[in-house]
């Protein structure tokens, strides 16, 4: 039903991806910081998203698209939005780690019908549509479906998270959580991108997820993509931004015992 739709989501996805490819590790970054010095942002994030907005505008010039970058553009009447973070993980981007990622959501009259978490540099595509099931193609392969995890216990999962930018002020920073939890978990990952993050629980590389703080574009993607294969996402508060746990539902309620 949404197969156009989600074809065009890639393909946004790696012309972005394409952008941020050529200048991986190179000395054109233009690196700046936002909200404070931990929140960067660089020249392949900007262009990145310019691209998407672009591509989208001239296809669907009567849609909305929500940015991380651009912030609400296009028809904001609109029943169709996109949500859009150019480039998840710039942290690790900036260092040249190779764990980013572009993550590209639509939504139809507030519901999202597709999402696309595309790795550039791992190659790795993870896709959804409503009631069509979740996918993850790497290398050559054909798309597999996904699904998530079917661990029941903390001591034999490994778990992600991360933490906010503003945890040098606000000492309600997750690193309480990570403290309390740590002794009952195989072990904790924090790999440097919410998107990448849930779409490796939607299809078992990780076991489950929590995080503090997020906005809409780092998870609205991958947050369908888990759903389609079979996972589970709880708000955790509704005082610090979009704070979710992600898991399948025993994973879920075994990290609710630790995390606050």
């Amino acid at each position: 039903m949404y197969d156009e739709l989600l074809k065009f989501a890639v393909q946004l996805a790696k012309a972005a991806g394409g952008i941020q490819l050529a200048y991986f590790r190179g000395d054109r970054l233009s690196i700046e910081t936002k909200s404070n010095v931990y929140d960067v942002v660089t020249r392949a994030d900007r262009e990145s998203e310019e691209l998407i907005a672009g591509m989208i505008a001239e296809r669907y010039p009567d849609h909305a698209i929500l940015g991380e970058e651009g912030g609400c553009r296009g028809n904001a009447a609109s029943d169709w939005r996109w949500v859009v973070d150019p480039l998840d993980g710039t942290t690790n981007y900036s260092q040249g780690l190779p764990l980013f990622t572009v993550s590209i959501a639509l939504q139809y009259r507030g519901e999202t019908i597709v999402g696309v978490v595309y790795a550039p540099y791992l190659n790795e595509l993870f896709t959804a549509t409503k009631g069509g099931g979740a996918y993850l193609q790497y290398a050559s392969r054909e798309p597999e479906r996904i699904r998530v995890g079917e661990k029941q216990t903390l001591a034999t999962s490994v778990i992600a998270t991360g933490f906010p930018y503003d945890k040098d002020v606000n000492p309600d920073n997750n690193s309480d959580n990570v403290a309390r939890i740590i002794p009952y978990v195989r072990d904790v990952r924090r790999l440097g991108s919410a998107a990448y993050d849930i779409s490796c629980v939607a299809a078992g590389l990780l076991d489950g997820y929590w995080e503090l703080a997020l906005h809409e574009w780092d998870v609205c993607a991958a947050e369908l993509i888990l759903a389609e294969a079979g996972g589970v996402v709880c708000d955790l508060r509704r005082d610090r931004g979009i704070s979710i746990v992600a898991g399948n539902g025993a994973i879920v309620k075994e990290i609710l015992k630790y995390v606050r």
